[in-house]
């Protein structure tokens, strides 16, 4: 059996900044799984900080399928937090 090896940098910024930014993701994804319609603004705005996180990264490891979903998904998510301030 073998193991599979990692092909992307380690201990490096982008490893950190991947990290924290796919944890940022999952809170997002629970305040949006609880249902509670008050915690939306947070999961939009945990949300936001993951897809920043991750085009960077995807900026820094010239992926462009990473900046490419990260990028439009952070201008509709920003969008969202703009409509949440202003509206």
């Amino acid at each position: 059996m073998s193991t599979m090896e990692s092909v992307t940098p380690k201990y490096d910024a982008t490893w950190y900044i991947k990290w924290v930014s796919s944890i940022f993701v999952l809170i997002a994804v629970t305040f949006r799984s609880s249902g509670v319609i008050e915690l939306l603004i947070y999961d939009i705005f945990f949300s936001w900080l993951g897809v920043v996180g991750w085009f960077y990264v995807g900026w820094k490891w010239n992926d462009r399928a990473i900046m490419v979903l990260n990028g439009t998904l952070g201008v509709i998510l920003f969008a969202g937090i703009l409509r949440y301030l202003f509206a």
